[in-house]
């Protein structure tokens, strides 16, 4: 399949905002020193929804390609392969959370910031059946386990919507999206205790990405305008840097705005190289933004942990403290990151292409 430029760059530094929020909000919970004048080091949401955004855009494009192609779409296949890129570090971190959360920070006389007056076998049946930011909403089993709520959306937006276009007729799936966004997110921000909102199903991120991608199928030079290109660039920018556009509008009406941008923004950028986010370096960095998303929390913890039991009393001056923990926590959580995708997710993503491989010379 033909590689999208900007793509997989830009969820890199998707991942590092959602970093530093949890950087700054883990540190402003237990007296370490913490910065966050800055807008962008406020956007942790903002980020995940353009995750969102990213994943619908490439699903969607993935699953029509192939119901155009064959007229149908292979379950199976296209469950088995999620299933081996997101299982194996999704289970990997929630074991590793519930342990540390139930038995490694009692045992250092850590308590606060996190719940454990729960059934344990409750919240790994949640997790387990692809429930986590259910979860993470009844329970706040703490920051390492929370993370992977939006795991838990992309999973349940997933089981929803192949099935689904695989009985739509090719012609009717723009339609559908269409439709879907409208009933999503209308849904969300107007019937009040919906479930969608309670546990943060932002499904109108996935469905109308969705629209742009096949839009795009059917018409490469959609965006190729410059300035289409200028504003919507410029806005992006404006918005992950500023509070200009949190001020300007209510709750619904910005994730509505940010919705269309996000279309309008992966439109442009999927329509020819940026050098940044098109560089082999950072494009490699995004290759592994799923380890740095799940990882970070991790590392955000232990670093904290150490910081409290060993540098805490020293008297250090507060901007080293800031700049060292933030430069720990990015670096660490990147090396972690490249081993863990090179030696234990590669594993599974080229497991079942080695097995179908296998099976073919076989035959």
């Amino acid at each position: 399949m033909e590689r999208i430029p900007n793509i997989t760059g830009l969820r890199f530094f998707l991942a590092v905002f959602v970093m530093i929020f949890h950087i700054s909000e883990f540190c402003s919970k237990h007296d370490i020193p913490f910065y966050n004048s800055l807008s962008l080091f406020h956007k942790g949401y903002e980020a995940v929804c353009v995750f969102f955004s990213l994943s619908g855009f490439l699903i969607i494009r993935q699953l029509y390609l192939e119901k155009e192609t064959t007229n149908t779409i292979s379950l199976k296949k296209f469950y088995i392969r999620r299933a081996l890129r997101i299982f194996p570090l999704y289970f990997l971190i929630l074991l590793f959370g519930l342990t540390y959360y139930n038995y490694i920070l009692p045992k250092f006389g850590f308590t606060g910031g996190f719940n454990t007056n729960y059934n344990l076998y409750e919240g790994l049946l949640l997790s387990i059946f692809f429930m986590p930011n259910v979860f993470a909403a009844l329970y706040n089993p703490g920051g390492i386990i929370e993370i992977l709520w939006s795991i838990g959306v992309e999973e349940q937006f997933y089981l929803f919507i192949a099935p689904v276009l695989l009985f739509l007729p090719v012609r009717k799936i723009i339609f559908f999206l269409l439709v879907s966004t409208i009933v999503f997110f209308t849904i969300y921000f107007t019937i009040e205790g919906n479930i969608l909102y309670k546990y943060t199903m932002l499904f109108f991120y996935f469905t109308s990405s969705g629209i742009i991608s096949i839009l795009l199928l059917k018409k490469p030079q959609l965006f190729n305008n410059k300035l289409v290109i200028y504003i919507s660039l410029s806005c992006f920018i404006l918005y992950f840097t500023t509070n200009y556009f949190v001020n300007l509008f209510s709750s619904s009406n910005y994730n509505l705005f940010s919705m269309l941008l996000f279309c309008l923004v992966i439109g442009v950028l999927s329509n020819k190289p940026y050098f940044i986010l098109n560089h082999r370096v950072t494009t490699y960095l995004g290759k592994i933004s799923y380890g740095i998303y799940v990882y970070h929390a991790i590392v955000i913890q232990l670093i904290g942990l150490i910081y409290v039991k060993l540098f805490s009393n020293l008297g250090l001056n507060n901007y080293v403290i800031i700049v060292v923990y933030n430069a720990i926590v990015l670096i660490i959580t990147i090396c972690i990151s490249h081993f863990s995708y090179q030696y234990f997710e590669k594993f599974f993503m080229n497991f079942y292409r080695n097995k179908s491989v296998s099976r073919k010379n076989f035959l």
